[in-house]
């Protein structure tokens, strides 16, 4: 909620007094927001007029774009959520994998097209011969090869949205035939003397400078007008690494519904030092990361040794002037039994050490719990927890059972009903 009053402090709606005042109340929905502007009398009728369809479609952002800390990223959300339910052509910039495609179908989810196609034209992967026709479409026998008459994407993405993505590669010659298109709401197919109305809205994306390509020619001034009527420019990762645990969060709901199984960072410290690489490739290489993570996990937990080796590279380099490396930095490294801790085998450290694993196995098991998302079912879920409760103690029923809170004849009982050895538990 803190991140929605800043939205409408800094759109004006409230003052900096009133929105502390908010920010100390217990509100949690949207209503309840609202019943609180009006009872105070803090908004006019006519800001409250503005405020309602904002606040309705800024409740629908959560299913979208991820949330996000960062306020230049909530100010874009807001204009996203705003500008959704228009017409309006729209151009989304921003360096490869930020989030502009996603952000694009967000767009036409939430805008008055839902319910029709939304077209995506890669302009920067199509060969430039077939980019016409596949465009504006082809009739039969316009050039050799042409069996049949094709309808173009234009023609596809009726009382949609077409998503021109990589626009910036989009070749001059048919730049002209785009600038006609978007003006005139009609399209010539290819070889025929005809034309087509088409009724689409049309979303922008590009990772090029278009102003400096308009400058040097590459682009055609009239066109980045036409399209650049709401521009939204996203940053890049590395300027807003305080997303980084929330982006962690969002994706691993996504792989946890996509694998059907869940996650589990083993050093519960690793969302945070991914905040420590640059992250180069943006959102996109963070999730493929995470992906990564999780295709390699037997056991449910994300281990840092997992990720690309140039990541661990980097964040070893990075993290070596303070607690050492990261492969020797997780939780169960430092508790691991041995002669570098004095403990005996099969035991646990020593009170202070046991009390740290103790509350970071309670933690992970409640984010287990926390994680589930309705997939797995009741029996697999306690069969998880008990697994990993034994794992962390290497078998030990009586301590396994203190750390789930039940006694020990449970862990027993539930050991024998779900076929857990406890030998191999104590070997390994």
């Amino acid at each position: 909620m803190e991140a929605i009053l800043n939205l409408i402090l800094r759109f004006g709606f409230i003052s900096r007094k009133q929105f502390r005042a908010l920010l100390d109340e217990p509100i949690q929905t949207y209503g309840e927001l609202m019943d609180a502007l009006k009872g105070r009398e803090w908004i006019s009728p006519r800001d409250l007029q503005e405020l309602e369809p904002l606040l309705e479609s800024l409740q629908a952002i959560s299913e979208g774009p991820p949330e996000s800390r960062d306020p230049s990223m909530q100010e874009i959300h807001a204009t996203a959520a705003r500008v959704a339910r228009s017409d309006s052509n729209v151009l989304i910039l921003g360096e490869s994998g930020v989030g502009k495609s996603r952000l694009a179908r967000w767009i036409h989810t939430h805008s008055l097209r839902h319910k029709g196609p939304f077209v995506v034209v890669s302009c920067g992967s199509i060969p430039e011969a077939l980019l016409e026709s596949e465009l504006f479409g082809v009739e039969k026998g316009a050039y050799t090869g042409a069996s049949r008459s094709r309808e173009g994407r234009f023609q596809k993405a009726g009382g949609g949205t077409l998503f021109l993505d990589e626009i910036g590669e989009l070749p001059l010659n048919l730049q002209v035939k785009l600038l006609r298109a978007i003006q005139e709401k009609k399209v010539e197919p290819l070889g025929s003397g005809r034309e087509v109305y088409v009724n689409v809205r049309l979303i922008a994306a590009t990772n090029r400078d278009l102003e400096e390509d308009v400058k040097q020619r590459r682009f055609r001034e009239d066109l980045y007008f036409r399209l650049n009527v709401v521009p939204l420019l996203l940053p890049p990762l590395r300027q807003r690494k305080e997303d980084i645990p929330l982006l962690f969060d969002f994706f691993m709901k996504e792989f946890e519904k996509k694998y059907g199984r869940i996650f589990i960072p083993e050093d519960p410290a690793l969302p945070r030092k991914l905040m420590e690489y640059p992250w180069p490739g943006n959102i996109r290489e963070l999730e493929n990361c995470l992906e990564r993570l999780c295709v390699l996990s037997d056991d449910g937990y994300l281990r840092m040794k997992d990720l690309p080796p140039s990541v661990v590279a980097t964040l070893n380099r990075d993290g070596s002037s303070s607690s050492g490396t990261l492969e020797g930095d997780s939780l169960a490294n430092k508790a691991s039994s041995g002669p570098e801790n004095g403990s005996a085998p099969g035991s646990l450290p020593n009170p202070g050490m046991q009390k740290e694993r103790v509350d970071y196995v309670r933690s992970s098991l409640q984010g287990a719990f926390e994680r589930k998302r309705g997939l797995p079912t009741i029996a697999e879920a306690e069969e998880f927890l008990i697994r990993r409760a034994l794992e962390t103690t290497e078998g030990s029923v009586s301590k396994a059972a203190e750390l789930l809170n039940v006694h020990r004849n449970t862990i027993r009982n539930k050991m024998q009903q779900y076929g857990i050895d406890r030998k191999s538990l104590e070997n390994g």
